[in-house]
């Protein structure tokens, strides 16, 4: 992954298009997983391998979900797809852009957020959407032409600001950008051309960064966004339930009073983005990347984000898919399903954490099974998920930028299991949390709660190890060692997978503290040519 901020971040980027041939090798990679994990769990559920039934029974549960889940993800890409063309838009549609300002955020942003609105091609009017009580963004407003809207004390945080803004405009079409995104001229050229047809309620397009560069944290939460953002919402489109994702969202006014406005929570995008599927709208996935925001830097801010849109996912699955169900496709309800519950992981991992952990204090453990066995059937199903996953990169938007093994994203994904199990507990008692913006520079010198449950298990890990090696080396015989070797080597083994990815987190969390705080948007220049360049 080449990461360094440099020019050509600001270029226009798009997918690959989709041939026959890709959709082949999909499927023939599809079929082969799909009987690799038939074999699997046909040797998993045998009657002898049970040894807690209770606790088997929970394994088995997990374990087959995280088997399903990517299954779907295989399923998902038979139907990947790209927009064929991008129709020209009509000349003169009504165009506004909402782009909000809260109390916190950094008045020298939004000086090239407004700049870049304003050398858009296509014509529009910019609204800002504060509530920051401080002139200096209405004169900054003024000075780059784009109407102020005070909007101090509206509920609803960003979405309930949106909603206010529609009852005293009138453009037909709505750009929502958040305020660390600065757009690309041909941003709107490359989504108001597809309302030609009356039935789009909303057209998204990809979303791309430039401050990945500056940590750990951020390389790795962009590289959890890469394949969603390419390949995923390709095939989502594919299905008919591409879905909005907060920003670069253009959204038909019509649809959106359809729904009553745009939905608020924590999850206001994909709970808007539901309530429009279910209205019969349709949506748009437009794989280009027209322009770059920013991710969280530190740690800390990176949890705050992850519990937010955790809480808010489970929000959608628990409060909004139940309300819609009946009139969503059958794609459409599995895609949002699909997305609700990718956050269990959150307490499937602390589950499979705490297996090993019961085994070495108790010599309890859920299930008797051949690791060498388990080890040979599960090997193909890993070999075709590479495949998968190596041929799916083929469609990412920056391949340049966006390619590679992605491990920092897989690191940091598990080693926020406290922050999504605690989003999880949240839901259960229906316990909100406060939107709060993501931080838009790196905090410093604050260690996350967070961090706590990985720095308990790392310690455990080490005295597991330590326990295992006295115990074996002084107080269990040589016939009884020869008979536990491959279940204490095995739980080990599994035991160690979570440390190293544990130790990453805590590796990211330890740099965090020392990252100097820096103005991502201070080294990008725009130009009256409207041309973006890295100074």
């Amino acid at each position: 992954m080449n990461s360094k901020l440099r020019d050509d971040l600001w270029v226009f980027k798009q997918a690959k298009k989709v041939t026959s041939l890709d959709k082949a090798i999909f499927l023939g990679l599809t079929l082969a997983g799909l009987l690799s994990m038939f074999n699997l769990m046909e040797w998993w559920f045998r009657k002898e391998h049970i040894e807690n039934f209770p606790l088997f029974i929970i394994l088995s549960l997990l374990f087959g979900y995280g088997v399903i889940r990517i299954a779907l993800i295989w399923i998902n890409y038979l139907r990947i797809k790209k927009p064929q063309e991008v129709p020209v838009p009509k000349k003169d549609l009504s165009v506004a852009v909402f782009t909000t300002s809260s109390p916190g955020e950094p008045l020298s942003m939004f000086e090239n957020t407004l700049k870049a609105l304003e050398n858009l091609n296509y014509p529009h009017t910019t609204y800002l959407l504060d509530d920051t009580e401080d002139v200096a963004f209405k004169e900054l407003a003024e000075k780059h032409g784009a109407v102020w809207l005070n909007l101090v004390n509206i509920p609803g945080a960003k979405a309930g600001k949106i909603n206010e803004a529609l009852k005293i405009t009138k453009e037909e079409f709505i750009l929502v950008l958040d305020p660390d995104h600065i757009v690309f001229p041909n941003f709107l050229d490359q989504t108001l051309g597809f309302f030609q047809d009356e039935k789009i309620g909303f057209v998204q397009v990809s979303q791309g960064y430039y401050n990945m560069f500056r940590s750990f944290t951020a390389q790795a939460a962009a590289e959890q966004t890469y394949t969603f953002y390419g390949p995923t919402q390709m095939a989502l489109y594919g299905y008919g339930g591409a879905v909005a994702i907060g920003a670069n969202c253009t959204f038909r006014r019509k649809a959106l009073e359809s729904i009553g406005g745009h939905a608020t929570g924590l999850s206001e995008d994909l709970n808007t983005s539901i309530r429009i599927h279910s209205k019969g709208w349709e949506s748009v996935y437009n794989p280009v990347i027209v322009s770059r925001g920013l991710v969280p830097e530190d740690f800390t801010s990176f949890c705050k984000q992850q519990l937010k849109w955790a809480r808010g996912v489970f929000e959608m699955l628990f409060d909004e898919m139940p309300r819609a169900f009946k009139t969503l496709s059958f794609w459409q309800k599995l895609s949002y399903f699909s997305i609700g519950t990718y956050y269990l992981v959150g307490p499937m991992t602390a589950f499979f954490v705490f297996v090993p952990v019961l085994f070495f204090t108790t010599k309890i453990s859920p299930a008797s099974m051949d690791f060498t066995e388990f080890l040979v059937l599960g090997a193909p199903i890993v070999l075709i998920a590479i495949l998968v996953y190596a041929h799916a990169q083929r469609f990412l938007c920056d391949t340049k930028t966006e390619r590679g093994i992605h491990w920092r994203g897989m690191v940091l994904k598990y080693s926020c299991w406290p922050v999504f199990t605690y989003a999880f507990l949240l839901a259960l008692i229906n316990k909100k949390v406060p939107y709060i913006p993501t931080a838009k520079v790196a905090v410093k010198g604050f260690m996350s709660p967070f961090v706590k449950p990985l720095i308990i298990y790392c310690i455990l890990f080490i005295l597991m190890v330590v326990g295992v090696y006295v115990e074996r080396r002084y107080y269990i015989p040589q016939s009884e060692l020869i008979l536990t070797a491959e279940k204490t080597w095995g739980m080990l083994g599994f035991a160690l997978i979570a440390f190293l990815q544990f130790f990453g987190g805590l590796v990211a969390a330890y740099k965090s503290l020392y990252l100097k705080a820096e103005n991502a948007w201070s080294r990008i220049v725009i130009t009256k040519d409207k041309k973006i360049k890295v100074k």
